[in-house]
């Protein structure tokens, strides 16, 4: 039964006598413990065979039917290689037959050193032959190794930098806002209450909006057409407040937009492209053009001239002389097929009111295109506009107008300057729902609102719109050029139009102070949670200021507070957060609870005229409605504001350009002030307003008002 189970496993074991095959039952229980086993592996000393890995051959391992042979055959192949190599010793003749094996291996299928040389050995040539060659191989492989090594450890070096340049250089830079979360830095003439021109863009490259401003000083030189002043755009760094560049201008700069990109877009050289055929007189002006704009294009914009820029260098790329400009350019789609938006600039001139000429210029070169397009309004007033508006149909109206709102097809303008259609089939179609708007069939312009009382401001009815406006990038703008519309006329009314027809969904009139003037271009905001945007109205009359938050669905006051504060202009802004609802930031003096609280604080005008008046930045959040939170304290007059954006760490950033006043130590200056929402929460001081004693709501604690605002993250809209 053993032998059976030992020839069913077939397992190595004692060899026996008679049967020629293995038993391991019985070489387990032999009584000779000192016999060793029959069956041997003739394994070479250097653990490799002659012939080959596994294949059969000369040297290979093989059953051996007894100590004996093997140690004969052994023998057998050492007189003969003692024959071939009689100067060698023993080990060097070892390390000859291990050469060999490689050596074989290498050659592959290639003949035996034997049939090469006839010798019989296995060896082609001599000792110092094979020596030779084993040195070459060792040294190709060498070489092959570094290569392989050099292949790898390069790239990832460069990775490797890469990584640690990305992960602790530039946060290094970021990382000096939060160290420095507020600076202020006095830049140029005080200017007055007149707003200068403000921008914010990201022109250095850090991924953090930058300030670009309208800046004048005065100088001891006279300039014949400036007088003792000189006209600049200054950019300056937002994490230092250190100018970047500077640009002086011929005359004042009324207005900064960037947004622009050259880069990325594949500008067509003179080689018969659409635009060259169409506008040849802009041939010289293309070539290289791509090359000079290698950053951001920012427009400056004055009365006569407007200048495009590069946004980190300041050097000019091109500029074009234009008379009376009364607006910022309007960014359109692609007109003449080089892929960059083209611009379009309102001028009024002055010895004609109501004759409003609408300019096309190419955003490329700045070249104009045609001729411009006048109309003559038969109203007077405020100029309103240029804006873009898409339709749901997808064509494409430029809203504008003198104390009216009119409308007319893009692509009428383009014809009428050029006298060709626009050559993409988007920009040739019309909307059949506001072409019947039209006041006659023969005339071009849409009626979009007009009455006894003149507009003062149109702004589309988005959240956020009014903080970074100037823009002319295509995201920025995506929204804003597909909604309803805030209108303000007369002195207070208030009005949203729908875009589908231009009927007015609901009007607002403020009837409770008598003569109050919406005087500043109201702040869209999510007060409420029906994701309708609302509005932050302020009136201004006798020292009083009102601010309101109108409902953007109904035209319902939702909030309402009075401060004292002089007559100002600056708008409100509003910053949206991650929870869904924005927060409100407006400049005010002091609340007024109640008529007495006003009468003292108005009963001595002669001692509080000595006082220099302090304002106040007040921050309002709809989850608590009855606190205001007081974020900053200022003698300055604050006269034009906006919201910088930092997504990634959850903050935002106000900036401010404040005028400071003449005094007899101080010559006036004007300030520029750079204020972290996040850090300016988080040492602000609560003001609880009147609350109603009907509605008994529950008076929050200090511990809860400073858990939640010092949790709150902003987003940009």
């Amino acid at each position: 039964m053993a032998a059976a189970l030992s020839r069913a496993l077939k397992l190595p074991g004692k060899k026996g006598s008679e049967l020629g095959e293995y038993d391991p039952l019985t070489q387990a229980d032999s009584d000779d413990e000192s016999e060793e086993d029959d069956l041997v592996l003739n394994y070479p000393r250097n653990g490799l065979g002659r012939g080959g890995c596994l294949g059969a051959g000369p040297g290979s391992g093989r059953l051996v039917g007894g100590e004996d042979e093997g140690e004969e055959d052994e023998e057998e192949e050492e007189d003969e290689w003692r024959e071939r190599m009689p100067g060698k010793s023993r080990q060097d003749r070892e390390e000859m037959k291990g050469m060999q094996y490689w050596n074989q291996r290498d050659t592959g299928g290639r003949e035996r050193a034997g049939e090469e040389g006839g010798g019989g050995s296995g060896i082609s040539g001599g000792d110092g032959m094979l020596a030779s060659g084993g040195e070459v191989e060792r040294k190709r492989k060498r070489i092959r190794s570094i290569v392989r090594a050099a292949f790898f450890l390069v790239p990832l070096v460069g990775a490797t930098l890469l990584v640690l340049l990305c992960a602790f250089l530039i946060p290094c830079q970021k990382g000096e806002l939060d160290k420095r979360p507020e600076w202020e830095r006095a830049l140029g003439d005080a200017g007055g209450v007149t707003p200068p021109a403000l921008a914010l863009w990201d022109v250095d490259g850090d991924s953090v909006e930058d300030i670009l401003l309208g800046n004048t000083e005065r100088t001891n030189d006279t300039h014949p057409l400036q007088g003792n002043k000189v006209y600049s755009a200054v950019a300056l760094s937002a994490i230092s407040g250190q100018v970047l560049w500077r640009k002086v201008m011929r005359d004042s700069v009324m207005y900064i937009q960037c947004g622009l990109e050259y880069e990325g877009h594949p500008v067509p050289l003179p080689a018969g492209g659409a635009a060259l055929r169409a506008y040849p007189e802009t041939t010289p002006l293309l070539m290289g053009q791509r090359e000079r704009a290698s950053g951001p294009v920012c427009l400056l914009i004055g009365k006569m001239v407007l200048t495009a820029v590069n946004g980190t260098t300041g050097k000019k790329l091109w500029s074009v002389p234009l008379e009376n400009i009364e607006s910022q350019a309007v960014a359109l789609p692609d007109l003449q097929g080089d892929t960059v938006p083209d611009l379009l600039v309102a001028t009024l001139p002055v010895d004609e009111v109501s004759d409003l000429s609408l300019i096309l210029l190419s955003g490329l070169t700045g070249a104009k295109l045609g001729h411009p397009v006048s109309f003559n309004l038969t109203t007077q007033g405020k100029l309103i506009g240029p804006l873009l508006h898409e339709t749901q149909q997808g064509a494409y109206y430029i809203l504008f107008g003198l104390g009216a709102v009119e409308a007319v097809s893009l692509r009428d303008i383009y014809k009428h300057a050029t006298g060709k259609m626009p050559l993409t089939e988007a920009l040739r179609q019309k909307d059949p729902g506001w072409e019947r708007l039209k006041k006659t069939n023969s005339s071009s312009l849409i009626h979009i609102y007009s009455g006894t009382d003149q507009v003062n401001f149109l702004l589309p009815l988005v959240a956020g719109f009014g903080n970074n406006h100037n823009s002319l990038d295509s995201v920025s703008n995506l929204n804003s050029t597909r909604s309803d519309w805030a209108v303000v006329y007369g002195a207070s009314k208030l009005s949203v139009l729908r875009e589908r027809d231009a009927h007015r969904e609901w009007t607002f009139v403020e009837r409770t102070i008598i003569e109050a003037t919406i005087r500043s271009q109201p702040a869209p905001g999510q007060f409420n949670s029906d994701r309708i945007p609302d509005l932050f109205i302020q009136h201004s009359v006798n020292g009083i200021r009102k601010v309101q938050i109108v409902d953007g669905a109904n035209g319902h006051v939702l909030w309402a507070a009075e401060f004292l504060c002089p007559h100002l202009v600056l708008e409100a802004s509003t910053v949206s957060t991650t929870g869904g609802p924005s927060v409100f930031l407006f400049w005010a003096s002091d609340l007024i609870r109640t008529k007495k609280s006003f009468t003292k604080m108005t009963v001595a005008p002669g001692v509080a005229a000595a006082e220099p008046l302090i304002r106040n930045l007040f921050l309002l959040h709809p989850t608590y409605p009855t606190i205001l939170l007081q974020l900053d304290s200022t003698t300055d007059t604050a006269v034009t504001a906006a919201v910088s954006y930092r997504e990634h760490q959850g903050d935002a950033s106000y900036i401010t350009v404040s005028s400071r006043p003449t005094t007899d130590s101080d010559p006036g200056a004007q300030v520029v002030k750079r204020l972290s929402l996040r850090a300016a929460i988080a040492r602000g001081q609560v003001v609880r307003l009147k609350e109603s004693k009907a509605k008994g709501p529950v008076r929050p604690s200090a511990f809860e008002l400073n858990k939640f605002f010092r949790q709150l993250s902003f987003k940009k809209q």
